[in-house]
């Protein structure tokens, strides 16, 4: 099964406009937090697990681990996932930020009973393409279950303004994805690993 997958959120703006565009199309979701921000906006992590989504850790601090050392790392990760469980969250994916994965992320990870988890489709939403533009460009891949990576807020690196062409893509990436055979569903137990280290 596809799966749709989002980073960098909550965001007050646009979190609400992609799970208006999830609820519509009739489709759940996985969402990769970033700790701090799912703090300061609680309210929006309630309403995406009520709606039937997943929600995981990302990062609590946007770095890559590449460039930080482990225990940075640590305090980072071990900081981002009380924050979530002051919300009910128990985190069970770590997708770290950029994907990026140090000689240590992995132990890191598994000490903390995290599985880490990439993506097989990146949308490059990030850059500000439109939807008709990002849909193109990964249609090929949507008939092979896909992970899509998108992101429902701004997150260091962006060079958008906003979101909102990420909430347009929602309706006709799921009738793509159906079209295809496949109907987005949470992660589940499905093995996702981090494509490459960036």
């Amino acid at each position: 099964m596809a799966a749709l997958t989002f980073d960098d959120g909550p965001d007050p703006r646009w979190t609400p406009r992609v799970l208006d565009a999830l609820a519509e199309a009739g489709a759940v979701a996985t969402f990769f937090v970033m700790a701090g921000r799912a703090r300061r906006h609680p309210g929006l992590v309630a309403r995406a697990r009520a709606e039937g989504h997943a929600v995981e850790f990302h990062c609590l601090r946007h770095e890559r681990h590449t460039e930080i050392s482990r225990e940075s790392a640590e305090h980072d990760t071990d900081s981002g996932l009380s924050a979530l469980g002051e919300l009910g969250v128990k985190a069970r994916r770590w997708r770290p930020p950029w994907g990026a994965l140090a000689p240590w992320t992995g132990e890191l990870a598994r000490s903390r009973s995290l599985e880490l988890t990439g993506w097989t489709l990146d949308t490059e939403d990030w850059a500000g393409h439109s939807a008709t533009r990002m849909l193109e460009a990964i249609g090929p891949g949507l008939e092979h279950d896909p992970v899509v990576l998108m992101h429902d807020g701004l997150g260091p690196g962006a060079t958008r303004h906003g979101c909102a062409d990420t909430a347009d893509l929602v309706a006709p990436l799921v009738r793509g994805l159906r079209a295809a055979g496949s109907d987005p569903a949470p992660l589940g137990d499905r093995s996702v690993p981090v494509p490459w280290p960036r």
